[in-house]
């Protein structure tokens, strides 16, 4: 028969020595040490989280900067009215409008076009010295239905003589959403029908007219 054996008590972990102490660590200190423990842990979690999350706030911001503040593009060069015009004329029977201007107008657009109904057309559009807009069109055998489409239906509100070009006066300056056509006018010359239209002040607008009449008289 095999010797009797006595079960084996299990083992208990050896407590931990305090060394400032120089003895094990009581219950209470050992709860103390691990809580203090987590304690450390969670803050270095929170301060961590707390980088990350600026480092992307930072991130987003630097996109934001990138994508808004871009550089002003670089300025267009000056249109040249006078000459889009003689090159256009080669393929038109009439003179087309480029007014003379002094110093302050720039030129943002001049070119022939073709709108409803195959009517052909000249465009020039300038920006005026108080930074408003005008622009002249002279459409080539135009007919009223082509007329009232380009002005939008405006009623007309007078007339007025400009170096012997009578004008049709369409005055929507008071009416909401007129926006280009804020002030038309609109004479029948020849074979053109030309519409001056803009947002410019009685200053800027009178001049406009008396260059463009001017021109359109001399033709």
């Amino acid at each position: 028969m095999s010797p009797d054996r006595t079960p084996r008590a299990p083992r208990q972990r050896p407590q931990r020595i305090v060394a400032e102490l120089g003895r094990p660590e009581t219950p209470q200190e050992t709860f103390e040490r691990k809580a203090a423990a987590s304690k450390r842990h969670r803050d270095n979690q929170t301060f961590t989280n707390l980088a990350a999350a600026v480092i992307v706030c930072l991130a987003v911001v630097l996109v934001m900067v990138l994508v808004v503040l871009r550089p002003d593009p670089a300025p267009q060069d000056p249109i040249d009215v006078a000459a889009a015009a003689g090159s256009a004329e080669a393929t038109v029977d009439v003179e087309l409008v480029a007014p003379g201007l002094p110093e302050g107008w720039a030129a943002n657009a001049a070119e022939l076009r073709t709108g409803s109904g195959q009517v052909l057309t000249w465009y020039a559009g300038y920006v005026t010295p108080e930074q408003q807009f005008l622009s002249v069109t002279q459409a080539i055998d135009a007919n009223p239905t082509w007329l009232a489409q380009a002005i939008r239906d405006a009623p007309e509100t007078g007339e007025r003589t400009v170096d012997g070009i009578a004008w049709t006066e369409h005055d929507q300056r008071g009416v909401d959403g007129a926006g280009n056509l804020a002030y038309v006018l609109t004479a029948e010359v020849g074979a053109s029908t030309v519409i001056v239209a803009g947002t410019a002040g009685d200053v800027e607008l009178d001049a406009f007219v008396e260059a463009v009449s001017e021109q359109l008289a001399a033709g």
